[in-house]
């Protein structure tokens, strides 16, 4: 039976080697996917896949949200809600609820439970500032909506191999960077297995960067 999968911020660079993977991949033969971006003319190339749908819209507009989630099995949102008034976490959240669709997949940053000491802490929530107070609200309402989910922290990213470790809410951070293709890797695993990593927040990064006072590129 085909999967349904929509991807909203489709353009990110992690969404994109998501959904070449998505493609490619016999693993995921079985996925259909909804890409959902300001300017579907970005992902022109894809247009003429009969396994992929490109929705044009904004990821806050409520209606929009809504009427392509329809359908849907599970939804990648690929960028941090960083919005002082959480829009695209309610957008996504309500867009689900009217769909009956239950399993979403929410990227956030790291440091959200200030899980993450020392001088890298320190230095990763300065440069956080103001949109570490809406990422944490994200977490929350997501966490209180009913919904099967899974918030992603992200590490500061780079381009390197895939290579992480992944640490449930409860452990400790490991590592402060990680690669953009380790992040869709989580995002993959979770898409060839909705129950992994349920009603859960991960980390994942890669743990050589464990100890670093600063991102590691």
């Amino acid at each position: 039976m085909t999967k349904k999968v929509m991807i909203l911020a489709a353009n990110g660079q992690i969404a994109r080697i998501v959904e070449h993977r998505i493609l490619t991949e016999d693993t995921f033969a079985d996925v259909d996917l909804t890409l959902f971006l300001r300017d579907a003319s970005r992902l022109d190339q894809l247009q003429d896949n009969p396994r992929v749908t490109l929705v044009e819209g904004d990821i806050t507009d409520q209606a929009a949200v809504t009427a392509a989630m329809a359908g849907q099995d599970l939804v990648f949102v690929a960028v941090v809600d960083h919005d002082s008034q959480n829009r695209l976490t309610t957008a996504v959240m309500a867009g689900m609820q009217a769909n009956q669709v239950d399993r979403v997949v929410f990227t956030n940053v790291l440091g959200i439970y200030n899980e993450v000491g020392g001088e890298f802490g320190r230095w990763n929530l300065e440069m956080i500032g103001a949109g570490m107070a809406p990422a944490r609200k994200s977490d929350e309402l997501l966490a209180a909506s009913g919904l099967d989910y899974t918030t992603l922290r992200l590490p500061w990213l780079n381009d390197r191999e895939i290579k992480y470790t992944v640490t449930t809410k409860d452990q400790p951070y490991d590592g402060v960077s990680g690669s953009r293709a380790s992040v869709a890797d989580v995002v993959l695993s979770i898409i060839a297995d909705p129950k992994r990593y349920s009603r859960d927040s991960i980390g994942m990064a890669d743990p050589a960067t464990e100890g670093q006072d600063r991102p590691v590129y």
